[in-house]
């Protein structure tokens, strides 16, 4: 086992970061007040091959796994950069596609996923269902060669910003005439598909939409892969969605706590940095402690995820999405504090993260979903649900 990553990846880090921070927090939050989006920092990453270091090199990626992806993602966050549709469009899209997509689906989308040229949303959220599959009500039915769809999606990101959706929809099986999921790629200029966006009291780049499919047509190569094989398509993208997400996470918490410890040098009272205090420096090393520990669990989920253990990476990535939404959330809370009133002023770029780590308690699975799938999967306990 080796736990230190391997100089490639350092050497990504280091060039994703002085990207990142050559745009800051302040361009973030500038850019999400103003209702706009990341586009100039999007667009460059994209150029210098950044967002696609997971999209097979054949196609003109990176040809490196989802723990390179989430390296670029995290440091991205780090520096106060946080960019959701990463975790998305070339993380949950492009796996799907590279993992299960037709040889023509592979060529028409993987080389624009590699150069950050398209975007693509991930629709499988409904208003009564949640991220059920066995609930979903939006539906596929065939018509000739072609498939029509209708349905509901809600919370679905950057849908203003994407030329495609990935919609997760269910069909008939014909022998046993039960449902089950299917995926659509579906360009959002497609007559009967309606976005309209969710006003939401977070800071962010990135837009929320309710989505509404009105017997939108679609030609049979619009299907992912086999009709089959959804359930493990679907988990495809999933489990690369639950790391993404993690490293979404790590990102805020690190830069979070690097703000508090750096004003805990600077601030004096009483002729002492208030770093020197207990009160507040015992606080900022147990984040720091939960910090590494949550980003070890983010490694072995990638790790496992990219050596084709999808049992293993689906426990792994879930326990990570946990621990890094639960370190996160600790981080940005503590930083705040030790600014004190300072915490909530804009100049130190910290209250407008309040919302963003709570998200990562709720999406893309809940907190308390990923202790049902431990008490069952890990602990053999009853499933309770």
């Amino acid at each position: 086992m080796n736990f230190v990553e391997s100089p490639e990846r350092i050497a990504l880090r280091q060039a994703v970061g002085d990207l990142a921070r050559g745009y800051g927090h302040e361009y973030y939050t500038k850019v999400a007040r103003s209702g706009g989006h990341t586009s100039d920092l999007w667009n460059e990453a994209g150029r210098l091959g950044y967002l696609g270091v997971a999209v097979p090199a054949e196609y003109g990626g990176g040809g490196g796994g989802i723990g390179d992806l989430a390296a670029v993602c995290e440091e991205f966050c780090a520096a106060g950069t946080p960019m959701l549709l990463m975790v998305v469009s070339p993380a949950i899209c492009a796996t799907v596609i590279a993992r299960y997509g037709t040889d023509e689906q592979r060529r028409s989308w993987l080389p624009r996923f590699a150069t950050g040229e398209v975007r693509m949303s991930f629709a499988i959220t409904e208003p009564d269902a949640g991220s059920n599959a066995h609930r979903l009500t939006t539906t596929a039915r065939r018509d000739g060669a072609d498939w029509i769809l209708n349905g509901r999606k809600v919370f679905i990101s950057g849908v203003d910003e994407a030329d495609a959706v990935l919609v997760v929809g269910r069909t008939a099986d014909a022998r046993t005439g039960k449902l089950k999921p299917a995926l659509f790629i579906v360009p959002t200029n497609t007559p009967g598909l309606e976005y309209r966006q969710i006003e939401m009291d977070l800071v962010s780049a990135d837009k929320q939409f309710g989505l509404f499919l009105d017997d939108v047509r679609l030609p049979a190569e619009a299907l992912v892969g086999s009709e089959d094989a959804a359930l493990a398509q679907l988990f495809a993208g999933l489990n690369p969605e639950r790391i993404m997400g993690a490293s979404f996470s790590l990102g805020i918490a690190r830069y979070a706590l690097d703000k508090g410890v750096a004003y805990a040098k600077q601030r004096s009272v009483w002729g002492a940095p208030i770093g020197s205090h207990q009160g507040l420096a015992h606080p900022l090393a147990q984040i720091k402690i939960e910090l590494e520990l949550a980003g070890l669990m983010t490694q072995k989920a990638a790790a496992r995820y990219d050596s084709g253990d999808d049992l293993g990476a689906g426990e792994a990535a879930n326990m990570a999405k946990y621990a890094a939404a639960e370190v996160a959330i600790k981080a940005v809370d503590q930083a705040i504090q030790t600014h004190g009133g300072n915490g909530m002023a804009s100049e130190y770029g910290l209250g407008t993260l309040l919302g963003a780590v709570r998200v990562g308690r709720i999406a893309p699975v809940s907190r308390e979903m990923v202790l049902n799938f431990v008490a069952q999967h890990s602990l053999g306990l009853p499933k309770s649900y």
